[in-house]
């Protein structure tokens, strides 16, 4: 995700294009950016918020899953180790007796996120934000029993929880009005 960030006054007046960008870098449905754009402009971070969720709530499985898409797989050993090379520092001081993810975890991870696209035909979604490889994999292993079905609808509430979360990255409540928007 790029690290824009706007005012809300910001994000209500960009051009219908730079908000599509804008909210793109939340969820990469295009049904739902459509609908953020056109729902514009906000009173609050808070409205914001509430018209995301409506937004997402009316969609169906095309849009979840071209939402899906947009995420990066969780299946590549080499980038699982990377991406849990310091857990603790993943967490944020959430969580502080967190170690390091092991080995055996991230090939656990690899594996399981194989198993799970071929039996859904959709990338494993969940928040991470705080959680640590084990937990990771925890909630993988929790979710492989579930229908299709089930599994749609966990990941669209996850999803819903990622999009909540970088749109309180794309407008801090601590943003400057004076600071410049960064460019594209």
């Amino acid at each position: 995700m790029s690290e824009l960030t706007y005012t809300l006054s910001q994000l209500n007046n960009l051009s219908e294009e730079d908000a599509c960008f804008a909210f793109e870098n939340c969820c990469t449905s295009s049904r739902w950016i459509e609908g953020m754009v056109a729902r514009r402009p906000f009173v609050s971070i808070a409205q914001c918020q509430e018209v995301a969720l409506e937004v997402w709530n009316a969609l169906g499985e095309v849009d979840f899953l071209e939402a899906f898409e947009g995420h990066p797989k969780i299946g590549d050993v080499s980038s699982l180790r990377k991406k849990y090379a310091h857990t603790k520092k993943l967490a944020s001081g959430e969580q502080s007796s967190v170690n390091e993810a092991n080995e055996a975890t991230i090939q656990a991870l690899a594996d399981g996120n194989t198993q799970y696209e071929q039996q859904n035909g959709f990338i494993f979604i969940v928040c991470a934000t705080g959680k640590s490889a084990e937990e990771m994999l925890d909630i993988l292993q929790s979710r492989l029993p579930n229908s299709r079905e089930q599994e749609l609808k966990t990941a669209a509430g996850e999803q819903a929880k990622i999009t909540a979360i970088r749109i309180d990255k794309l407008l801090p409540t601590d943003v400057n009005p004076e600071t410049k928007i960064s460019e594209r």
